[in-house]
């Protein structure tokens, strides 16, 4: 299996869109992935966008990117409170949005899954391509009862620390949360522990995603 690097051609930091429908998704998804990326050497830019939340969803969501982007160069965060579940009634709107976001031309993108059960990541996912249609995609998971997990082709190993401090991150974060049977440490860990066996990471542990499209 060959292994792959991110990288940029020419002079600047990496630019990294993250895009999420709900104040935990991006979390969720690939907050790891971002973890490992941001302790790396390279100077990464990061704009992140949370679409669903309002009230102290809304103070959990920016406190918990504050965490998670605290190695990032710079970063934009970006917080909208369209109404949960609805997404697809105010496609227009979430449209207009994902449109400006061109401004940031970023080198890669984190998104929902096209066939994610939530209406609401399905419709942000198809927005993503869209707009973005020249660029690298991620779409990452996010484990729920309608059990949608699937088959992801792209894997990113995580080392003991970066895994652990994700969680950490997440359970400090979501205090509203906590209180749900699945946002459990164990929850997360146990999809982490899938993905790693399935892609032979040296930890045991990593986030998996799906990608439409590479060009080597």
């Amino acid at each position: 299996m060959m292994a792959l690097q991110f990288g940029k051609n020419g002079s600047g930091p990496l630019k990294i869109l993250c895009l999420g429908s709900h104040s935990d998704d991006i979390e969720i998804g690939c907050g790891g992935s971002l973890l490992r990326l941001l302790s790396g050497d390279q100077r990464l830019d990061v704009t992140w966008v949370v679409f669903s939340s309002n009230g102290e969803r809304e103070r959990e969501a920016r406190d918990s990117s504050e965490l998670f982007l605290q190695q990032a160069g710079r970063r934009e965060i970006i917080v909208k409170d369209f109404r949960d579940g609805f997404f697809p009634f105010d496609g227009a709107k979430i449209k207009d949005i994902v449109e400006g976001l061109k401004r940031v031309s970023p080198d890669l993108i984190f998104t929902h899954n096209r066939k994610d059960a939530h209406q609401d990541h399905r419709l942000l996912a198809d927005l993503t391509w869209n707009t973005f249609r020249n660029h690298l995609i991620l779409e990452y998971e996010i484990p729920k009862y309608d059990g949608d997990l699937g088959q992801p082709n792209f894997f990113v190993p995580l080392d003991h620390a970066i895994y652990e401090k994700k969680i950490s991150y997440l359970m400090e974060a979501f205090e509203t949360q906590r209180g749900k049977r699945w946002f459990e440490k164990e929850t997360f860990l146990a999809l982490m522990r899938l993905r790693g066996m399935e892609c032979n990471a040296p930890s045991g542990y990593a986030e998996a995603f799906y990608s439409r499209k590479l060009v080597l």
